[in-house]
Protein backbone atom coordinates (compact mmCIF):
# COMPACT_ATOMS: atom_id res chain seq x y z
CA UNK A 1 0.00 0.00 0.00
CA UNK A 2 1.12 3.48 -0.76
CA UNK A 3 1.03 6.04 2.19
CA UNK A 4 -1.02 9.43 1.20
CA UNK A 5 -2.29 12.00 3.73
CA UNK A 6 -6.25 12.30 4.28
CA UNK A 7 -8.24 15.75 5.72
CA UNK A 8 -11.40 14.38 7.37
CA UNK A 9 -13.68 16.81 9.35
CA UNK A 10 -15.49 15.52 12.50
CA UNK A 11 -17.12 16.71 15.27
CA UNK A 12 -16.68 14.78 18.74
CA UNK A 13 -17.56 16.04 22.23
CA UNK A 14 -15.17 17.17 24.96
CA UNK A 15 -16.54 17.97 28.38
CA UNK A 16 -14.27 20.47 30.18
CA UNK A 17 -13.24 19.96 33.62
CA UNK A 18 -15.59 23.18 34.25
CA UNK A 19 -18.88 21.70 31.97
CA UNK A 20 -18.25 18.22 34.21
CA UNK A 21 -17.63 20.47 37.79
CA UNK A 22 -20.61 22.31 36.30
CA UNK A 23 -23.23 18.97 36.29
CA UNK A 24 -21.77 17.33 38.74
CA UNK A 25 -22.33 20.36 41.48
CA UNK A 26 -26.31 20.57 39.85
CA UNK A 27 -27.00 16.98 40.98
CA UNK A 28 -25.62 16.82 44.46
CA UNK A 29 -28.49 17.64 47.37
CA UNK A 30 -27.99 20.72 49.77
CA UNK A 31 -26.00 18.33 52.33
CA UNK A 32 -23.67 17.28 49.82
CA UNK A 33 -22.64 20.77 48.40
CA UNK A 34 -22.41 22.30 51.66
CA UNK A 35 -19.53 19.31 51.84
CA UNK A 36 -18.44 20.03 48.79
CA UNK A 37 -17.78 23.28 49.52
CA UNK A 38 -15.97 22.80 53.05
CA UNK A 39 -14.13 20.24 50.31
CA UNK A 40 -12.80 23.18 48.67
CA UNK A 41 -12.56 25.46 50.79
CA UNK A 42 -9.92 23.12 52.45
CA UNK A 43 -8.40 22.96 49.38
CA UNK A 44 -8.07 26.07 47.58
CA UNK A 45 -6.10 28.94 49.23
CA UNK A 46 -8.14 31.19 47.10
CA UNK A 47 -11.61 30.40 48.17
CA UNK A 48 -12.57 31.77 51.25
CA UNK A 49 -16.62 32.29 53.15
CA UNK A 50 -18.14 35.60 53.98
CA UNK A 51 -17.97 36.05 57.49
CA UNK A 52 -21.34 37.69 58.40
CA UNK A 53 -19.84 39.28 61.70
CA UNK A 54 -17.10 41.07 59.39
CA UNK A 55 -18.37 41.72 56.48
CA UNK A 56 -19.71 45.59 57.23
CA UNK A 57 -16.20 45.97 58.18
CA UNK A 58 -14.27 45.62 55.25
CA UNK A 59 -12.66 48.04 53.30
CA UNK A 60 -14.00 49.49 50.55
CA UNK A 61 -12.06 48.07 47.97
CA UNK A 62 -12.87 44.34 48.88
CA UNK A 63 -14.69 42.34 46.18
CA UNK A 64 -18.38 41.70 47.39
CA UNK A 65 -19.28 38.82 48.93
CA UNK A 66 -21.15 35.64 46.38
CA UNK A 67 -24.63 35.13 46.85
CA UNK A 68 -25.75 32.40 44.02
CA UNK A 69 -28.83 33.75 42.25
CA UNK A 70 -27.72 37.80 42.20
CA UNK A 71 -26.05 38.58 39.12
CA UNK A 72 -25.22 41.74 40.28
CA UNK A 73 -23.09 40.45 42.93
CA UNK A 74 -21.32 37.95 40.50
CA UNK A 75 -20.79 40.73 37.98
CA UNK A 76 -19.19 42.79 41.29
CA UNK A 77 -16.90 40.03 41.72
CA UNK A 78 -15.86 39.87 38.26
CA UNK A 79 -14.87 43.17 38.58
CA UNK A 80 -12.84 42.69 41.24
CA UNK A 81 -10.72 39.50 39.86
CA UNK A 82 -7.82 40.60 37.29
CA UNK A 83 -7.81 40.48 33.69
CA UNK A 84 -6.71 36.63 33.01
CA UNK A 85 -8.89 34.74 31.26
CA UNK A 86 -12.24 33.54 32.65
CA UNK A 87 -15.03 31.45 32.30
CA UNK A 88 -18.04 32.92 30.61
CA UNK A 89 -20.66 34.41 33.30
CA UNK A 90 -23.48 32.15 33.88
CA UNK A 91 -26.89 33.15 31.87
CA UNK A 92 -29.94 32.64 33.02
CA UNK A 93 -31.45 32.20 29.07
CA UNK A 94 -28.64 30.13 28.14
CA UNK A 95 -28.23 26.53 29.41
CA UNK A 96 -23.92 25.75 30.36
CA UNK A 97 -25.40 22.11 31.66
CA UNK A 98 -26.64 20.61 28.00
CA UNK A 99 -24.79 18.81 26.18
CA UNK A 100 -25.10 15.69 23.67
CA UNK A 101 -23.74 13.87 26.27
CA UNK A 102 -26.63 14.35 28.29
CA UNK A 103 -29.09 12.95 26.12
CA UNK A 104 -28.06 9.61 27.79
CA UNK A 105 -28.80 10.50 31.32
CA UNK A 106 -31.50 8.82 32.31
CA UNK A 107 -35.00 11.15 32.55
CA UNK A 108 -37.98 10.19 34.23
CA UNK A 109 -40.39 11.89 32.32
CA UNK A 110 -43.86 10.07 34.15
CA UNK A 111 -42.23 9.99 37.31
CA UNK A 112 -45.13 9.64 39.98
CA UNK A 113 -44.10 10.91 43.50
CA UNK A 114 -46.35 10.74 46.52
CA UNK A 115 -46.45 12.34 49.52
CA UNK A 116 -45.76 10.57 52.66
CA UNK A 117 -49.24 9.61 54.85
CA UNK A 118 -48.96 9.78 58.48
CA UNK A 119 -50.30 6.34 59.86
CA UNK A 120 -49.09 4.40 62.90
CA UNK A 121 -48.17 0.66 61.70
CA UNK A 122 -49.53 -2.42 63.88
CA UNK A 123 -45.82 -3.91 63.25
CA UNK A 124 -46.50 -7.10 64.90
CA UNK A 125 -49.96 -8.10 63.36
CA UNK A 126 -48.88 -6.81 59.77
CA UNK A 127 -52.11 -4.29 60.06
CA UNK A 128 -52.48 -0.16 60.91
CA UNK A 129 -53.49 1.45 63.98
CA UNK A 130 -56.68 3.22 63.60
CA UNK A 131 -55.06 6.54 64.71
CA UNK A 132 -58.43 8.28 64.94
CA UNK A 133 -57.36 9.20 68.69
CA UNK A 134 -54.11 9.91 68.50
CA UNK A 135 -51.92 10.49 71.98
CA UNK A 136 -50.96 13.67 73.77
CA UNK A 137 -47.39 11.98 73.56
CA UNK A 138 -46.96 10.98 70.19
CA UNK A 139 -45.32 13.45 67.80
CA UNK A 140 -45.61 13.45 64.06
CA UNK A 141 -43.75 16.06 63.30
CA UNK A 142 -41.57 13.77 61.11
CA UNK A 143 -43.64 14.46 58.52
CA UNK A 144 -41.73 17.02 56.26
CA UNK A 145 -45.08 18.55 55.11
CA UNK A 146 -45.95 20.07 58.48
CA UNK A 147 -48.17 23.36 58.30
CA UNK A 148 -46.25 24.52 61.35
CA UNK A 149 -46.12 28.34 60.79
CA UNK A 150 -42.48 29.64 60.39
CA UNK A 151 -41.38 30.58 64.05
CA UNK A 152 -41.35 26.62 64.46
CA UNK A 153 -38.45 26.20 61.08
CA UNK A 154 -36.35 29.67 62.30
CA UNK A 155 -35.62 27.65 66.15
CA UNK A 156 -32.51 26.02 66.60
CA UNK A 157 -33.07 22.21 66.07
CA UNK A 158 -29.82 21.57 66.65
CA UNK A 159 -29.64 22.96 70.06
CA UNK A 160 -33.23 21.59 70.72
CA UNK A 161 -32.19 18.23 70.07
CA UNK A 162 -28.65 18.58 71.94
CA UNK A 163 -30.91 19.45 75.27
CA UNK A 164 -33.33 16.00 75.24
CA UNK A 165 -32.16 13.05 76.42
CA UNK A 166 -31.85 9.87 74.82
CA UNK A 167 -33.65 6.60 75.54
CA UNK A 168 -30.19 5.63 76.92
CA UNK A 169 -29.56 8.48 79.35
CA UNK A 170 -33.33 8.48 80.45
CA UNK A 171 -33.11 5.01 81.21
CA UNK A 172 -29.60 5.07 82.97
CA UNK A 173 -30.91 8.04 85.01
CA UNK A 174 -33.66 5.83 86.06
CA UNK A 175 -31.16 2.82 87.11
CA UNK A 176 -29.08 5.02 89.10
CA UNK A 177 -32.13 5.35 91.29
CA UNK A 178 -32.46 1.96 92.37
CA UNK A 179 -30.07 -0.03 95.00
CA UNK A 180 -28.85 -2.73 92.84
CA UNK A 181 -25.23 -4.03 93.41
CA UNK A 182 -22.64 -3.45 91.04
CA UNK A 183 -23.40 -6.86 89.01
CA UNK A 184 -27.20 -6.89 88.87
CA UNK A 185 -26.40 -3.10 87.61
CA UNK A 186 -24.28 -4.21 84.91
CA UNK A 187 -26.62 -6.59 83.33
CA UNK A 188 -29.44 -3.92 83.38
CA UNK A 189 -26.79 -1.66 81.24
CA UNK A 190 -25.73 -4.47 79.28
CA UNK A 191 -29.65 -5.00 78.52
CA UNK A 192 -29.88 -1.16 78.05
CA UNK A 193 -26.96 -1.26 75.66
CA UNK A 194 -28.89 -3.44 73.42
CA UNK A 195 -32.26 -1.74 73.14
CA UNK A 196 -32.95 -0.58 69.46
CA UNK A 197 -33.91 2.69 68.73
CA UNK A 198 -37.94 1.26 69.11
CA UNK A 199 -37.22 0.52 72.75
CA UNK A 200 -37.27 -3.01 71.92
CA UNK A 201 -34.59 -5.84 72.83
CA UNK A 202 -32.83 -6.19 69.40
CA UNK A 203 -30.39 -8.98 70.85
CA UNK A 204 -31.87 -12.45 72.54
CA UNK A 205 -30.76 -13.36 75.81
CA UNK A 206 -28.53 -16.10 75.09
CA UNK A 207 -27.01 -14.01 72.60
CA UNK A 208 -26.50 -11.10 75.23
CA UNK A 209 -25.23 -14.31 78.17
CA UNK A 210 -22.49 -15.41 74.95
CA UNK A 211 -21.40 -11.73 74.70
CA UNK A 212 -20.59 -11.18 78.65
CA UNK A 213 -18.85 -14.66 78.95
CA UNK A 214 -16.48 -14.20 75.91
CA UNK A 215 -12.77 -14.61 77.49
CA UNK A 216 -13.70 -16.75 80.28
CA UNK A 217 -11.44 -19.42 80.46
CA UNK A 218 -13.76 -21.76 82.18
CA UNK A 219 -14.71 -24.89 80.15
CA UNK A 220 -17.07 -28.03 80.33
CA UNK A 221 -19.44 -28.02 83.28
CA UNK A 222 -18.05 -24.81 84.83
CA UNK A 223 -18.88 -23.32 81.90
CA UNK A 224 -22.60 -24.63 81.42
CA UNK A 225 -23.24 -23.71 85.19
CA UNK A 226 -22.23 -20.09 84.82
CA UNK A 227 -23.90 -19.17 81.92
CA UNK A 228 -27.03 -21.10 83.03
CA UNK A 229 -26.87 -18.53 87.10
CA UNK A 230 -25.87 -15.95 84.05
CA UNK A 231 -28.86 -16.61 82.05
CA UNK A 232 -31.21 -16.38 85.21
CA UNK A 233 -29.79 -12.85 86.33
CA UNK A 234 -30.05 -11.55 83.08
CA UNK A 235 -33.36 -12.87 83.20
CA UNK A 236 -34.20 -10.97 86.63
CA UNK A 237 -32.65 -7.76 85.21
CA UNK A 238 -35.23 -7.79 82.14
CA UNK A 239 -37.84 -7.71 84.95
CA UNK A 240 -36.74 -4.51 86.40
CA UNK A 241 -35.76 -3.18 83.27
CA UNK A 242 -39.75 -3.93 82.31
CA UNK A 243 -40.55 -1.85 85.67
CA UNK A 244 -38.51 1.38 84.17
CA UNK A 245 -40.42 4.19 82.17
CA UNK A 246 -41.68 4.51 79.34
CA UNK A 247 -44.11 1.20 79.76
CA UNK A 248 -43.39 -1.49 77.31
CA UNK A 249 -39.64 -0.47 77.23
CA UNK A 250 -37.68 -3.96 77.31
CA UNK A 251 -39.95 -5.89 75.11
CA UNK A 252 -39.45 -8.49 72.73
CA UNK A 253 -42.01 -8.56 70.00
CA UNK A 254 -45.18 -6.11 69.46
CA UNK A 255 -47.06 -8.61 71.65
CA UNK A 256 -45.03 -8.61 74.86
CA UNK A 257 -44.89 -4.72 74.42
CA UNK A 258 -48.59 -4.41 74.55
CA UNK A 259 -49.08 -6.83 77.56
CA UNK A 260 -46.30 -5.14 79.42
CA UNK A 261 -48.49 -1.48 79.32
CA UNK A 262 -52.26 -3.27 79.97
CA UNK A 263 -50.64 -4.99 83.08
CA UNK A 264 -50.12 -1.28 84.60
CA UNK A 265 -53.64 -0.34 83.84
CA UNK A 266 -56.21 -0.81 86.70
CA UNK A 267 -57.73 -4.15 86.30
CA UNK A 268 -61.64 -4.62 84.52
CA UNK A 269 -62.83 -6.30 81.52
CA UNK A 270 -61.93 -5.16 78.48
CA UNK A 271 -58.41 -5.05 80.20
CA UNK A 272 -58.45 -8.90 80.63
CA UNK A 273 -60.02 -9.43 77.01
CA UNK A 274 -57.41 -7.21 75.63
CA UNK A 275 -54.16 -8.84 78.00
CA UNK A 276 -55.90 -12.12 76.45
CA UNK A 277 -55.74 -11.22 72.36
CA UNK A 278 -52.57 -9.21 72.83
CA UNK A 279 -51.14 -12.49 74.46
CA UNK A 280 -52.16 -14.53 71.61
CA UNK A 281 -54.95 -13.12 69.10
CA UNK A 282 -53.13 -10.21 67.60
CA UNK A 283 -53.32 -12.33 63.90
CA UNK A 284 -57.15 -12.23 64.90
CA UNK A 285 -57.41 -8.59 65.72
CA UNK A 286 -55.66 -7.58 62.50
CA UNK A 287 -57.65 -9.46 60.56
CA UNK A 288 -60.78 -7.84 62.19
CA UNK A 289 -62.15 -11.93 62.47
CA UNK A 290 -65.28 -11.33 65.27
CA UNK A 291 -66.12 -14.26 64.82
CA UNK A 292 -63.39 -16.29 65.87
CA UNK A 293 -62.18 -13.71 68.33
CA UNK A 294 -65.71 -14.41 70.12
CA UNK A 295 -64.84 -17.86 69.80
CA UNK A 296 -61.48 -17.53 71.10
CA UNK A 297 -61.75 -15.51 74.34
CA UNK A 298 -65.11 -15.95 74.88
CA UNK A 299 -66.04 -12.59 75.19
CA UNK A 300 -69.38 -10.89 73.42
CA UNK A 301 -68.39 -8.26 70.55
CA UNK A 302 -69.13 -5.33 72.55
CA UNK A 303 -66.48 -5.86 74.63
CA UNK A 304 -64.14 -6.67 72.15
CA UNK A 305 -64.47 -3.47 70.66
CA UNK A 306 -63.85 -1.66 74.04
CA UNK A 307 -60.70 -4.36 74.18
CA UNK A 308 -60.02 -2.84 70.87
CA UNK A 309 -60.01 0.62 71.79
CA UNK A 310 -57.87 0.27 74.62
CA UNK A 311 -54.88 -1.98 72.52
CA UNK A 312 -55.11 1.31 69.74
CA UNK A 313 -54.29 3.59 72.53
CA UNK A 314 -51.46 1.50 73.67
CA UNK A 315 -47.94 2.71 72.41
CA UNK A 316 -46.34 -0.06 69.56
CA UNK A 317 -43.00 1.84 69.65
CA UNK A 318 -41.92 2.82 73.38
CA UNK A 319 -38.89 4.87 72.55
CA UNK A 320 -40.55 6.71 69.57
CA UNK A 321 -40.84 9.91 71.41
CA UNK A 322 -37.02 10.17 72.37
CA UNK A 323 -36.01 9.87 68.89
CA UNK A 324 -34.37 13.02 67.33
CA UNK A 325 -36.87 14.17 64.34
CA UNK A 326 -33.86 16.37 63.00
CA UNK A 327 -33.02 13.41 60.16
CA UNK A 328 -36.33 13.97 58.62
CA UNK A 329 -36.31 17.70 58.77
CA UNK A 330 -35.78 18.72 54.99
CA UNK A 331 -34.40 22.46 54.75
CA UNK A 332 -35.84 23.73 51.21
CA UNK A 333 -33.68 24.85 47.94
CA UNK A 334 -36.63 27.24 47.10
CA UNK A 335 -39.53 29.21 48.72
CA UNK A 336 -42.47 29.58 47.02
CA UNK A 337 -44.39 33.48 48.14
CA UNK A 338 -47.19 35.41 47.09
CA UNK A 339 -46.67 38.17 44.37
CA UNK A 340 -49.63 40.18 43.51
CA UNK A 341 -51.76 37.91 42.28
CA UNK A 342 -49.43 35.26 40.80
CA UNK A 343 -46.86 33.71 42.98
CA UNK A 344 -42.82 33.79 42.60
CA UNK A 345 -40.23 31.93 43.63
CA UNK A 346 -36.69 33.14 45.67
CA UNK A 347 -34.20 30.90 46.68
CA UNK A 348 -33.29 30.07 50.73
CA UNK A 349 -30.65 32.10 51.80
CA UNK A 350 -29.81 29.36 54.52
CA UNK A 351 -28.35 27.20 51.77
CA UNK A 352 -26.60 29.15 49.89
CA UNK A 353 -23.19 29.40 50.37
CA UNK A 354 -21.45 32.83 50.79
CA UNK A 355 -18.10 32.52 48.80
CA UNK A 356 -15.53 34.56 47.60
CA UNK A 357 -12.18 35.21 45.86
CA UNK A 358 -9.30 36.06 48.56
CA UNK A 359 -8.56 39.41 47.23
CA UNK A 360 -5.21 39.51 49.32
CA UNK A 361 -3.73 36.29 47.87
CA UNK A 362 -4.81 37.37 44.51
CA UNK A 363 -3.29 40.91 44.47
CA UNK A 364 0.00 38.85 45.89
CA UNK A 365 -0.38 36.31 42.58
CA UNK A 366 -1.35 39.46 40.14
CA UNK A 367 2.12 41.35 41.81
CA UNK A 368 4.67 38.40 41.38
CA UNK A 369 3.11 37.21 37.67
CA UNK A 370 3.63 41.57 36.86
CA UNK A 371 7.40 41.29 38.34
CA UNK A 372 8.17 37.89 36.40
CA UNK A 373 7.31 39.34 32.80
CA UNK A 374 8.97 42.52 33.75
CA UNK A 375 11.77 40.81 34.15
CA UNK A 376 12.21 37.82 31.99
CA UNK A 377 8.66 37.62 30.18
CA UNK A 378 7.87 34.48 31.51
CA UNK A 379 4.67 34.08 34.08
CA UNK A 380 5.76 32.17 36.98
CA UNK A 381 3.53 30.67 39.32
CA UNK A 382 1.91 28.55 37.16
CA UNK A 383 0.22 26.83 39.52
CA UNK A 384 -1.23 29.14 41.86
CA UNK A 385 -2.56 30.37 38.38
CA UNK A 386 -4.61 27.53 37.75
CA UNK A 387 -5.55 27.00 41.38
CA UNK A 388 -6.96 30.62 41.14
CA UNK A 389 -8.85 29.87 37.59
CA UNK A 390 -10.49 26.42 39.77
CA UNK A 391 -11.98 29.21 42.57
CA UNK A 392 -13.12 31.23 39.73
CA UNK A 393 -14.78 28.26 38.12
CA UNK A 394 -16.05 26.92 41.35
CA UNK A 395 -17.81 30.04 42.63
CA UNK A 396 -19.00 30.50 39.02
CA UNK A 397 -20.57 26.91 38.56
CA UNK A 398 -22.61 27.58 41.69
CA UNK A 399 -23.84 30.86 40.88
CA UNK A 400 -25.31 28.39 37.70
CA UNK A 401 -26.11 25.85 39.79
CA UNK A 402 -28.78 28.15 42.15
CA UNK A 403 -30.24 30.05 39.01
CA UNK A 404 -30.87 26.85 37.07
CA UNK A 405 -32.82 25.41 40.19
CA UNK A 406 -34.64 28.81 40.58
CA UNK A 407 -35.48 28.90 36.99
CA UNK A 408 -36.85 25.43 37.11
CA UNK A 409 -38.75 25.86 40.04
CA UNK A 410 -40.27 29.11 38.59
CA UNK A 411 -41.18 27.55 35.99
CA UNK A 412 -43.24 24.80 37.66
CA UNK A 413 -44.93 27.13 39.97
CA UNK A 414 -46.37 28.96 36.70
CA UNK A 415 -47.79 25.05 35.66
CA UNK A 416 -48.78 24.29 39.23
CA UNK A 417 -50.91 27.56 40.44
CA UNK A 418 -53.76 25.70 41.08
CA UNK A 419 -52.05 23.27 43.63
CA UNK A 420 -50.40 26.45 45.45
CA UNK A 421 -54.15 27.78 45.52
CA UNK A 422 -56.33 24.66 46.42
CA UNK A 423 -53.93 21.95 47.26
CA UNK A 424 -53.02 18.95 45.31
CA UNK A 425 -56.81 17.74 44.22
CA UNK A 426 -56.16 20.45 41.55
CA UNK A 427 -52.67 19.31 40.56
CA UNK A 428 -52.25 19.75 37.10
CA UNK A 429 -50.60 16.43 34.72
CA UNK A 430 -46.51 17.77 33.69
CA UNK A 431 -43.44 15.86 32.64
CA UNK A 432 -40.20 16.78 32.72
CA UNK A 433 -40.16 17.22 29.12
CA UNK A 434 -42.25 20.07 28.93
CA UNK A 435 -40.33 22.04 31.38
CA UNK A 436 -36.90 21.87 29.94
CA UNK A 437 -39.05 22.31 26.45
CA UNK A 438 -40.17 25.68 27.77
CA UNK A 439 -36.17 26.98 29.74
CA UNK A 440 -34.69 25.21 26.73
CA UNK A 441 -32.52 23.25 28.74
CA UNK A 442 -32.29 18.76 27.99
CA UNK A 443 -34.32 16.72 30.35
CA UNK A 444 -31.23 15.24 31.86
CA UNK A 445 -30.68 18.28 33.35
CA UNK A 446 -34.23 18.58 34.97
CA UNK A 447 -34.16 15.39 36.16
CA UNK A 448 -31.00 16.26 38.17
CA UNK A 449 -32.34 19.82 39.04
CA UNK A 450 -35.53 17.76 40.55
CA UNK A 451 -33.63 15.12 42.82
CA UNK A 452 -33.33 16.10 46.33
CA UNK A 453 -34.14 19.40 45.91
CA UNK A 454 -36.80 21.12 47.84
CA UNK A 455 -39.14 23.69 47.56
CA UNK A 456 -41.49 25.32 50.40
CA UNK A 457 -45.20 25.81 49.78
CA UNK A 458 -48.49 27.17 51.33
CA UNK A 459 -49.27 23.22 51.86
CA UNK A 460 -45.76 22.13 53.21
CA UNK A 461 -42.31 21.48 52.08
CA UNK A 462 -42.21 19.11 48.99
CA UNK A 463 -39.04 17.82 46.75
CA UNK A 464 -39.53 19.33 43.51
CA UNK A 465 -40.04 15.80 41.53
CA UNK A 466 -43.57 15.36 43.82
CA UNK A 467 -44.87 18.29 41.40
CA UNK A 468 -45.09 15.79 38.26
CA UNK A 469 -47.06 13.34 37.40
CA UNK A 470 -48.22 11.10 34.61
CA UNK A 471 -52.03 12.09 32.98
CA UNK A 472 -55.09 9.89 33.08
CA UNK A 473 -57.81 10.63 30.23
CA UNK A 474 -61.09 12.27 31.35
CA UNK A 475 -64.48 11.32 29.55
CA UNK A 476 -64.02 15.91 28.51
CA UNK A 477 -61.05 14.64 26.55
CA UNK A 478 -58.66 16.70 29.04
CA UNK A 479 -56.12 15.21 31.18
CA UNK A 480 -55.76 14.86 35.37
CA UNK A 481 -52.92 14.57 37.08
CA UNK A 482 -52.10 10.69 38.85
CA UNK A 483 -51.11 12.88 42.27
CA UNK A 484 -54.77 14.56 41.84
CA UNK A 485 -56.15 11.51 41.36
CA UNK A 486 -54.58 10.16 45.00
CA UNK A 487 -55.88 13.12 46.38
CA UNK A 488 -59.37 11.91 45.47
CA UNK A 489 -58.64 8.41 46.28
CA UNK A 490 -57.44 9.52 50.09
CA UNK A 491 -60.59 12.15 50.22
CA UNK A 492 -63.10 9.16 49.37
CA UNK A 493 -61.54 7.04 51.41
CA UNK A 494 -61.47 9.37 54.76
CA UNK A 495 -65.38 9.63 54.15
CA UNK A 496 -66.29 6.17 53.58
CA UNK A 497 -68.57 4.29 56.38
CA UNK A 498 -66.13 2.24 58.36
CA UNK A 499 -68.25 -0.79 59.12
CA UNK A 500 -68.62 -1.05 54.83
CA UNK A 501 -65.27 0.17 53.09
CA UNK A 502 -64.83 1.04 49.59
CA UNK A 503 -63.20 -1.37 47.76
CA UNK A 504 -60.91 -1.13 44.57
CA UNK A 505 -63.96 -1.37 42.54
CA UNK A 506 -66.01 0.87 44.33
CA UNK A 507 -63.16 3.21 44.33
CA UNK A 508 -62.73 3.37 40.69
CA UNK A 509 -66.52 3.71 39.86
CA UNK A 510 -66.91 6.37 41.87
CA UNK A 511 -63.50 8.32 40.36
CA UNK A 512 -65.59 7.62 36.67
CA UNK A 513 -68.44 9.24 37.85
CA UNK A 514 -66.06 12.32 38.54
CA UNK A 515 -64.79 11.75 34.77
CA UNK A 516 -61.64 10.12 35.62
CA UNK A 517 -61.03 6.89 33.87
CA UNK A 518 -59.01 4.64 36.35
CA UNK A 519 -58.84 1.08 35.99
CA UNK A 520 -59.28 -1.14 39.21
CA UNK A 521 -55.92 -2.03 39.36
CA UNK A 522 -54.33 1.27 38.89
CA UNK A 523 -56.73 2.44 41.97
CA UNK A 524 -55.09 -0.58 43.95
CA UNK A 525 -51.52 0.43 43.07
CA UNK A 526 -52.53 4.29 44.33
CA UNK A 527 -53.78 2.94 47.64
CA UNK A 528 -50.91 1.02 48.21
CA UNK A 529 -48.65 4.29 47.31
CA UNK A 530 -50.80 6.29 50.24
CA UNK A 531 -50.42 3.35 52.35
CA UNK A 532 -53.35 2.58 52.80
CA UNK A 533 -54.65 -1.04 53.57
CA UNK A 534 -57.16 -3.14 51.60
CA UNK A 535 -60.80 -3.15 52.43
CA UNK A 536 -60.99 -5.92 54.45
CA UNK A 537 -58.44 -3.99 56.84
CA UNK A 538 -60.29 -0.99 56.91
CA UNK A 539 -63.44 -2.45 58.29
CA UNK A 540 -64.50 -1.97 61.94
CA UNK A 541 -64.64 -4.54 63.99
Amino acid sequence: MKPSLQVRLSQHLALTPQLQQSIRLLQLSTLELHQEVEQMLEQNPFLETVEEVGASAEPPGSPEPVAPGSEERASAVEDGWDGAATASTPSSTSSDFDSPAESQAESSGDAEVTAPVDQLEFAGAENDWDTSGERDDYDASGDTRSRNGASEEDSDWSERNSSAPSLTDHLRRQLLGMRLDEDDQLLVEALIDSLNEDGYLADSLDDICTRLLQGRDEEGDSMLLLREELLERLRCALAWLHNFEPSGVGARDLSECLCLQLREMEESADQRVALKICQSHLDLLARKDMKKLVSATGADEELIREAQSLIVSLEPKPGRRFAHAEANIVVPDVIVQKAGRGWKVVLNPDVMPKLRINDMYAQVLRQHRSNNRGNNGADGGAGLSARLQEARWFVKNILQRFDTIQRVSQAIVERQKGFLTHGEIAMKPLVLREIADELGLHESTISRVTTAKYMNTPFGTFELKYFFGSSLNTEAGGNASSTAVRALIKQFISAEDIKKPLSDSQLSTMLEEQGIQVARRTVAKYREALKIAPANLRKAI
